[in-house]
């Protein structure tokens, strides 16, 4: 498969070894990755707040660097590490249906995917890992794009034993910019979403979304790590830093 990562602002300034895992695992279950030249912000940020055409500017940037990569040499998939961006870019063509943008925005969430989604469609190896993960299920991922097993069976496939806190449905609090614009109600949610997690005795705590690692890793001693950077140690990838207690 021909993929284009999207590689996102916020991430990418925060912890840029979800992208390096992203891109080293994918190339070694066989797909070429590229980066679209001109490709940015997904724009979510902004369109959370209501500000449409911020939002929407974003948005016609990363449709013409991707469309133009599917014009080019095709696309078999947009693939988004961040649950937040990819809910948006999903959205795209819902977005921009009344703009000139339109058919190249149907385009783009048409084939726009979750790494979990792309990773069930290839040859992922099974393995035992024997470490206890607690399994964050973000809001943009379960309710936004309702992708609900795809991220914990990839990581039970890869070895690890997984674990759901109590009430997984709920918001850790971090909700885009909502942390930032809400912190009392985010900081009482944080603390709710730590005690399920840390109930479930884990010894990591994987996530698909940045700002769901950042919140729930402000507040816990339990490594947060994103589930990419598992299932990349898994296959072969080098041990993530915060792991180096384990030994399998």
């Amino acid at each position: 498969m021909r993929v284009a990562l999207m590689t996102g602002c916020a991430q990418r300034a925060l912890n840029t070894e979800i992208n390096d895992a992203t891109i080293r695992l994918l190339r070694r279950l066989g797909c070429e990755v590229v980066v679209a030249r001109g490709a940015g912000c997904c724009g979510a940020l902004v369109h959370h707040m209501g500000k449409v055409d911020e939002s929407h500017l974003a948005a016609a940037g990363n449709i013409r660097a991707w469309c133009g990569e599917m014009d080019d040499e095709g696309l078999d998939a947009i693939v988004i590490n961040t649950s937040g961006c990819g809910t948006t870019v999903k959205d795209y063509g819902h977005m921009l249906r009344n703009d000139p943008l339109a058919s190249d925005a149907a385009r783009v969430s048409e084939i726009a995917m979750d790494i979990s989604e792309l990773l069930e469609k290839l040859d992922f190896p099974d393995r035992d890992m024997g470490v206890r993960v607690a399994y964050h299920a973000a809001c943009s991922l379960q309710h936004g794009q309702q992708i609900t097993s795809a991220p914990k069976d990839l990581l039970r496939r890869a070895g690890f034993e997984v674990v759901e806190p109590a009430n997984a449905h709920l918001c850790c609090g971090s909700a885009g910019t909502y942390n930032l614009l809400q912190p009392e109600i985010s900081g009482q949610l944080k603390k709710r979403k730590i005690e399920t997690l840390e109930n479930c005795a884990p010894q990591v705590i994987a996530a698909g979304n940045i700002g769901c690692m950042m919140q729930i890793g402000s507040a816990t001693d339990v490594p947060v790590l994103h589930t990419v950077q598992l299932l990349d140690w898994a296959t072969g990838g080098p041990k993530p830093p915060e792991l180096s207690l384990f030994k399998p």
